[in-house]
């Protein structure tokens, strides 16, 4: 991705961001449009960010299963980041408990999480019932609920991009961006490279 590309007013930040966090948005951005190819109901989904100029200095091959754009974005920006999605993530009955169980060696430079969820408007929440089968009872037939795509980048060395996605408005220009627009998995995603 350039930064001559228009994703539209929601994905563009208001003010330039600093070339890491930019890197790391771009790499968010990127990972969310993908998992949108594949459309809604799917299965959380994990990527290791790793800077694409280190990987191709550990890993010359790698050159030849990377586009040539993307070859060129790195070689201009030292801050680009390559996504590398996670196959055979260790069983977990909650997002919380597989976040909990992931590690990384240090040539991680960062994590990506994408995952949907269900989401209601403050007043609704408050009405929800407290027993578990009650309260997804009531949130899958309320008429306010959202469904939304979230992907959460964070790096290693501080910084962190969040793209979230509506169902309503499953469109590429309609993805808001921002450092900390879900801050609970922000922090969740970083402990991981902790």
């Amino acid at each position: 991705m350039s930064e001559n590309d228009d994703h539209g007013p929601a994905t563009t930040p208001a003010r330039p961001l600093p070339a890491a966090d930019r890197g790391l948005a771009e790499a968010v951005q990127e990972i969310e449009r993908h998992v949108a190819l594949g459309g809604w109901d799917g299965p959380v989904r994990v990527f290791a960010l790793v800077s694409t100029r280190q990987a191709l200095a550990a890993e010359p091959t790698l050159a030849t299963q990377l586009a040539p754009e993307v070859l060129s974005q790195a070689a201009d920006d030292a801050h680009h980041l390559t996504a590398v999605e996670q196959e055979g993530l260790p069983a977990a009955t909650s997002l919380e408990e597989l976040l909990a169980g992931l590690s990384w060696p240090a040539t991680v430079d960062g994590v990506a999480v994408v995952v949907e969820r269900v989401v209601l408007p403050s007043a609704a929440e408050e009405a929800m019932p407290t027993e578990p089968d009650a309260a997804l009872e009531y949130l899958m037939a309320h008429p306010d609920r959202q469904d939304v795509r979230l992907a959460v980048g964070v790096l290693r060395a501080g910084g962190s991009w969040c793209a979230v996605r509506t169902r309503a408005n499953d469109v590429d220009d309609a993805v808001a961006g921002g450092p900390d627009l879900v801050p609970g998995l922000v922090e969740a995603v970083a402990a991981t490279l902790l």
